[in-house]
């Protein structure tokens, strides 16, 4: 279900932080005492531990890729991720389902487009911000992202395809991955696919706590009035945006 990118399709790395919830730890070996003195760096884990025999917890994670944020998660919340035997994650997302349901439930309804419910201004900056994106794309890619055979057409085509027949929230979410920074760490998993894909190398069982329409119901429910807010800031900050490649065709980078 993952590309060669090691992505999930289609922007899920831009949702909200999601909860992980480790369960069901190895039998303990005796009974729950005291809670000892923890040294600093084990605390402010965003591990939470539910006191039962055997012992479970919650983790809190973060959809980044996992590089960012491993060598910051404290040896208590790893070690508890490795001696429990059974993880339960936001959503399956090393299943094929979850991944279809993902992309669909992103799009507007049957024969509308983008264009048909953005306002036109926005629209026009929009189409051009993802042309400019198209043509930087190259240069933002790194030799080690070539190397794995990642192409700069696959990548933009892998995270903005099909954009026109995306609702404005979806979009939304898919420009703010479109950067430069995002770009260059594609083909990491983030941190939930990367423990995802843990858990089922170490061969625990695996299950999921919310559904797919659990996840896109309340932002495709949201109307348009309550997006177009976040619109116009998006509309001024892709204008800063044009404005800045307009400027760099006079260093040969054009947008036609």
């Amino acid at each position: 279900v993952r590309d060669r990118a090691g992505m999930v399709h289609p922007g899920w790395v831009c949702l909200l932080q999601s909860l992980l919830l480790l369960a069901t730890a190895r039998q303990s070996r005796g009974p729950v005492g005291a809670c000892p003195l923890r040294g600093k760096s084990e605390l402010n884990s965003f591990l939470w531990t539910i006191k039962r025999d055997p012992p479970s917890y919650f983790f809190g994670t973060i959809h980044v890729p996992y590089t960012r944020v491993w060598d910051f998660i404290p040896e208590n919340s790893k070690k508890a991720f490795q001696q429990s035997h059974v993880v339960y994650f936001e959503l399956d997302l090393t299943d094929p389902y979850t991944i279809s349901a993902l992309t669909s439930c992103q799009l507007l309804p049957q024969g509308e487009n983008l264009q048909d419910v953005l306002p036109r201004d926005i629209y026009r900056r929009l189409k051009r911000h993802l042309e400019y994106v198209k043509l930087m794309m190259p240069s933002w890619m790194t030799p080690d992202q070539r190397g794995k055979g990642l192409y700069a057409d696959y990548l933009f085509n892998a995270i903005a395809g099909n954009w026109e027949r995306k609702r404005p929230v979806w979009v939304m979410l898919m420009v703010n991955s479109l950067t430069e920074v995002d770009i260059k760490s594609r083909g990491v998993p983030v941190l939930d696919l990367y423990l995802a894909q843990e858990a089922e190398r170490l061969r625990k069982q695996t299950g999921a706590v919310e559904k797919v329409e659990e996840q896109c119901h309340p932002l495709n429910g949201l109307n348009f009035s309550q997006v177009r807010q976040r619109l116009a800031g998006w509309h001024r900050a892709l204008g800063w945006l044009l404005g800045r490649h307009v400027e760099s065709r006079s260093m040969g980078i054009g947008l036609e």
